[in-house]
């Protein structure tokens, strides 16, 4: 009975693994559709964001069924709690690369993003990402602290890239539209960073039995 238990928590690693592969293909395609003004990519953004919100109920649904029948002892347990906060904050990853997407079909001047480390901005949300579910599977602490202490990264290319689309604005007021809604979109991806961080907290939470 017990080895088939531990399957099953490997099962739910698995799962975790799978839905964070798909915010991460999310986030990606979500930024090289504004980039590239690519209307399909977008397209693939909603569908992953759905498959996200129908992920994010399976493991519901999954981790729910092993608290009933097999009543965890406390490490355990704190691996499914921790694993029933991470999904909902993937699930608004997801979301928020569905933002992205919608947003990014509203900017005319795609030159200004050229000027803008928006690109680097979101492969740093998604390490963090990577990093956090990773912790979690290896129940690693120093790495999921690693991605806690990455949080400053994400929020020092917001300061500069909102610095900056503010520079351009005061010398080109033409361009305001656009950059408002870039400064929206880099907020975004500061949220994904906020959510990826709070994934982290939850592993350090499993690990050690203590929240931040």
């Amino acid at each position: 009975m017990r080895e088939t238990y531990h399957k099953q928590l490997e099962n739910l690693h698995t799962e975790l693994i799978r839905m964070g592969a798909l915010c991460e293909d999310a986030i990606a395609n979500a930024v090289k559709a504004l980039v590239d003004g690519d209307n399909a990519l977008r397209e693939k953004v909603w569908d992953l964001e759905r498959e996200i919100d129908i992920k994010e109920r399976e493991i519901e649904s999954f981790s729910l069924r092993l608290l009933l029948r097999e009543q965890p002892v406390a490490g355990d347990l704190r691996q499914i709690t921790a694993a029933q906060r991470m999904i909902t904050d993937m699930e608004r990853i997801g979301d928020q690369a569905a933002d992205i997407a919608e947003l990014s079909r509203f900017i005319e001047n795609r030159e200004i993003i050229g000027g803008i480390p928006i690109s680097d901005m979101a492969k740093a949300a998604a390490k963090m990402l990577t990093g956090s579910v990773d912790a979690f599977v290896a129940a690693d602490l120093e790495k999921a602290r690693s991605v806690i202490a990455g949080d400053d990264v994400v929020d020092s290319y917001f300061t500069e890239i909102k610095n900056g689309l503010i520079a351009l604005v005061s010398k080109n007021s033409g361009v305001g539209e656009d950059c408002i809604d870039l400064i929206m979109i880099a907020k975004y991806l500061e949220r994904i960073g906020d959510h990826a961080q709070n994934i982290a907290e939850w592993v350090e939470f499993s690990i050690t039995g203590k929240r931040r």
